[in-house]
């Protein structure tokens, strides 16, 4: 696969029921943190720092425009508890695109109401399973 934009991407994330939801046409920006803590193992027969792989983790931050139809992003995020699939495919959900899919936790969901009328969400989802994120494709 060669380089590639963000556009016609998809992102479906569970909602309380759990239930995969497309929220993809209410997006308008999403930011995932896949960090891997390194751990400080140095000697003191060495002159530089010397680190081993410790634990993987996994944060997404979700933003758009509100929509409080049936099965779209504000009935997905409404109820913060359960466990939610997160999934997100380049290009699209269709063969061969990569894609992420990771279990987590709604830890905040704002709605916010811009001075010149706009009715916007965040959402910030943490990993919960304890399964490092890894890519695959759909």
């Amino acid at each position: 696969m060669a380089k590639q934009t963000g556009l016609g991407d998809y992102l479906a994330v569970d909602d309380s029921g759990g239930t995969a939801r497309d929220i993809s046409n209410d997006v308008t920006n999403v930011d995932f943190n896949i960090p891997q803590n390194l751990i400080e193992s140095t000697g003191i027969d060495k002159s530089a720092m010397e680190r081993i792989i410790g634990l993987g983790d996994g944060t997404v931050s979700i933003s758009g425009i509100f929509n409080s139809a049936s099965n779209k992003s504000h009935d997905v995020f409404k109820t913060r508890t359960g466990t939610r699939t997160v999934t997100y495919a380049i290009g699209g959900n269709t063969s061969s695109n990569p894609e992420l899919e990771m279990e987590m936790l709604v830890g905040s969901y704002n709605i916010s109401r811009g001075t010149d009328g706009t009715l916007t969400w965040s959402a910030e989802l943490s990993l919960q399973s304890g399964t490092v994120p890894t890519w695959g494709t759909v």
